[in-house]
């Protein structure tokens, strides 16, 4: 007589999203995170060696975490303990615990707690964990999207070893798809899916390095599109972008694209447009490009484009790169545009980058100039025997915290302010100090 509840199981099973099925069952099946998993790496080393510690696991959503801590319950044959910190409490906690022990005594077998969103703990929940963990049973393996760092109590931190998973490649992407259309036990192999390279590459991008997203995408896109005569599925570019409610943006992140779009963006911040940047930022946003690279190009345009006739450009653009990477998309939009915004919008001047090329010009095709003695360090034993130092003029002890002194053998002139902005006030001290050279 076929077994009731393990022919419900599968049932149920069988309506689990392809990204809950396709959930590797070993290392072999995990796609990414080689820096954290490759061959001679600490973590592969201690789940191979069935050495596992109390882990925090610490990255984007759908990188892998919930599902590397079922591989490592499965590796080393550990009782799995899932829970959920979003719904949980101190006395789930509490139970969960006893269960460890009582499982201990009872057979000797291990157990994994796995704490999902363990961000959302408070300390007084996460104290509760800390006598267990220390002793090594349950072994705890926290997973979050936050900074454990900023998120979790000290003592639990240095109790367990954090590694920071990565969002998946492109590529990694594409091998989870692939395997996903290819797989007939959980997958989507035993349905005939003609699928164009263009869908995959988009599904890829647009997934954002979160394999959940792509998997449930391809099903959805699979589930909904009517076969053809033949029985053949096709998953076309249409398919894909239907499937993950987002438009095909022309935008190849190594060709074409990529390079035209970050060249009209630029161009425009330097053209003070500010709504033609912000329609490439949007571009580059929605096709998936790493704001980081984005934020970078900002903070050179403020430095060689704005430059002093505006110093706060720099300063806005900095802060901009800094938070978008600290609060990731989408908010990261936000403080990005903000910073385009106001270097587009800010009196120009690249009068400081013109300088740079010249002095580096100058170094490196003409004779290289030696320190005037006056201005060597003269701060070691022996110096002064030297001449290091001496006859060096203290500014500050001069009024308006000025003297005249030779600062170079050849006297050059590499910056040049402009009249436009603050740069205008520059231009005017350095006039002024100039003149008083002269005097």
């Amino acid at each position: 007589m076929p077994d009731l509840f393990e022919s419900n199981k599968k049932i149920i099973e069988k309506r689990f999203p392809l990204a809950v099925k396709m959930r590797p069952r070993s290392l072999k099946e995990f796609v990414g995170q080689e820096h954290i998993l490759g061959e001679g790496k600490l973590l592969k080393r201690a789940i191979d060696a069935d050495r596992i510690t109390s882990l925090i696991l610490y990255g984007p959503p759908g990188t892998g975490k919930t599902t590397l801590a079922h591989v490592i319950a499965n590796v080393t044959k550990a009782y799995f303990h899932e829970i959920n910190a979003v719904v949980s409490n101190v006395q789930e906690l509490k139970d969960a615990i006893k269960a460890t022990k009582e499982r201990e005594h009872s057979s000797a077998k291990k157990t994994i707690l796995f704490i999902d969103e363990i961000h959302r703990f408070n300390k007084a929940q996460q104290d509760v964990l800390m006598p267990d963990v220390e002793s090594g049973n349950p072994v705890l393996i926290g997973a979050t999207t936050h900074n454990p760092f900023f998120s979790l109590v000290s003592p639990l931190i240095s109790r367990s070893i954090v590694f920071e998973l990565k969002k998946l490649s492109k590529e990694n992407i594409i091998q989870i798809l692939r395997a996903g259309l290819k797989d007939k036990e959980r997958g989507l192999g035993n349905m005939d899916i003609k699928i164009d390279q263009k869908a995959l590459d988009f599904l890829a991008d647009s997934s954002d390095g979160d394999a959940r997203i792509g998997l449930n995408a391809l099903e959805v896109g699979a589930m909904t599109t009517k076969p053809a005569k033949d029985g053949v599925i096709d998953f076309n570019i249409e398919v894909a972008e239907e499937s993950i409610q987002k438009k095909a943006v022309v935008y190849d992140k190594d060709e074409d694209g990529h390079y035209d779009t970050i060249s009209a963006f630029i161009k425009s911040m330097r053209g003070s447009d500010p709504d033609a940047a912000l329609y490439w930022l949007a571009k580059m946003l929605y096709a998936g490009e790493d704001p980081r690279f984005i934020a970078r190009r900002i903070v050179i345009c403020a430095a060689e484009d704005v430059g002093n006739a505006d110093p706060q450009a720099l300063v806005v653009a900095n802060a901009a790169f800094q938070i978008s990477e600290f609060v990731g998309m989408p908010e990261a939009r936000i403080p990005l545009a903000q910073a385009v915004c106001y270097i587009a919008c800010a009196p120009k001047s690249n009068a400081a980058y013109l300088g740079i090329d010249k002095a580096m010009k100058d170094v490196e095709e003409n004779r290289t100039m030696e320190v005037p003695k006056h201005l060597k360090d003269a701060s070691y034993r022996g110096a002064k025997k030297l001449g290091h130092g001496t006859g060096y003029k203290y500014a500050h002890d001069y009024e308006g915290h000025y003297v005249d002194q030779e600062y170079i053998p050849e006297k050059k002139i590499y910056y040049e302010p402009t009249d436009i902005g603050y740069e205008k006030k520059i231009r005017e001290y350095l006039d002024k100090l100039r003149g008083k050279g002269r005097e």
